[in-house]
């Protein structure tokens, strides 16, 4: 599907006419063009990291089933005014934002819902950018043109709907005013208070949860594992077999598969080491386990954690405490800890939305699943009040 082409033309103005192509390879689109795009803020949209997924063979095969097809918006001058990173989907794995329902569904019916196109990262349930617009460009006229694209290309290929998974909220709201169907999901986030260090943190949770706290992090302190940040030119191919090793570990016991090569680690490293920060357990000169993050502009991500052994707290530790105590010395703005996880809670990630949006050919199924989507939406909203003011572990005004 490589140079598929889709023409926009402005009726009044055709010397504004955008021409959409499609890239088997993002190697197809130049990593400058694409990153004025991208922007720098959030690390998994750069050309960096989806060429290392590309090339070190975790997506662009059916093995994989992640078939890259980008999507690039130019101008009759061929500038890259806008892209977006979409894949066909042969299957629903490593999206994080689950419709194996809706597929069950259509399929008991008699339809085919795959291949379908996923606009995403892959294997990476994290807020950011889908629909990239060069800075300085009308973002209110792009977006929607690469929405057009994007479906434009579903039915010329014979995909059964269009999946935008894990976008900005603005462009939550702009693809639903474009008739999308609108979905919301949950996280759990920690966002600096304009803390000075770790202890400034822990002074704004209640004493009860401030007194776990210390206990967990001294228990797993005591545990006799080091635990030490590695960045850029520090990360050594051993430091990535042994992570590669607590990845493989983690995905058996959760009965998966390892979407990520070894490969892709060392691609990482090559292309994006200074935005690496992988914490690793060593008890002694022995890796014991390992918490990668990679930062963002103004937000640190949580990605993989695995380790050899059990021990106890080791995991809150290198993934969550590690993580505030870096991004606060960094001034960071926040902690993303990745999916799932209610028990973050407690050590200060709060729950924070999520959002996808869809579009589904068939009308049959779109009306069920965006009735479907009008209950859920605020039940998830309802949620996510509810498990904030219930549970948080930030002190009350009258604690203060």
């Amino acid at each position: 599907m490589t140079a598929t082409q889709v023409f926009f033309m402005p009726d009044d103005a055709p010397e504004e006419r955008l021409t959409a192509t499609v890239h088997a390879r993002i190697s197809e689109i130049g990593a400058a063009e694409w990153d004025r795009c991208a922007g720098p803020d959030n690390p998994f949209i750069s050309h960096a990291f989806l060429s290392a997924l590309e090339e070190s063979g975790s997506v662009g095969t059916e093995a994989t089933g992640w078939l890259p097809q980008h999507v690039a918006l130019r101008d009759t001058a061929d500038r890259l005014l806008a892209c977006a990173p979409a894949y066909i989907k042969l299957h629903s794995q490593g999206e994080y934002v689950f419709d194996h329902g809706w597929a069950d569904a259509f399929e008991r019916a008699g339809g085919r819902y795959y291949p379908k196109l996923q606009v995403c990262v892959p294997f990476t349930p994290a807020t950011g950018p889908r629909l990239l617009v060069s800075p300085g460009e009308d973002a209110g006229r792009l977006r929607p043109a690469l929405v057009t694209a994007l479906v434009q290309l579903c039915e010329q290929a014979g995909l059964s709907s269009l999946h935008v998974t894990f976008p900005t909220e603005p462009e939550y709201r702009q693809m639903g005013d474009l008739g999308l169907i609108r979905r919301m999901g949950q996280q759990y986030h920690w966002e600096n208070r304009g803390y000075g260090s770790f202890e400034d943190f822990l002074g704004a949770l209640n004493s009860r949860k401030r007194k776990q706290i210390r206990k967990e992090r001294r228990e797993a302190q005591d545990s006799g594992i080091a635990i030490t940040a590695y960045s850029g030119s520090d990360l050594k191919p051993a430091h990535w077999d042994a992570f590669y090793r607590f990845y493989e570990s983690t995905i058996d016991r959760k009965w998966g598969w390892p979407y990520l090569t070894r490969g892709f680690f060392d691609l990482l490293g090559e292309k994006l080491g200074e935005r690496v920060v992988l914490f690793l357990g060593e008890d002694g000169t022995r890796p014991v386990c390992g918490a990668l993050n990679l930062a963002g502009t103004d937000t640190l991500y949580g990605r993989n954690w695995g380790c050899d052994e059990h021990v106890k707290f080791l995991h809150f530790e290198a993934c969550y405490y590690r993580a505030i105590d870096w991004a606060i010395e960094q001034g960071m703005a926040r902690v993303e800890a990745g999916a799932q996880g209610p028990h973050k809670i407690q050590r200060g990630y709060l729950p924070a939305p999520t959002y996808s949006a869809h579009w589904i050919a068939h009308p049959g199924l779109a009306e069920a699943v965006a009735r479907a989507m009008d209950r859920e939406r605020p039940l998830v909203e309802r949620e996510i009040a509810a498990l904030t003011q219930e549970y948080s572990p930030y002190r009350q005004d009258s604690e203060s």
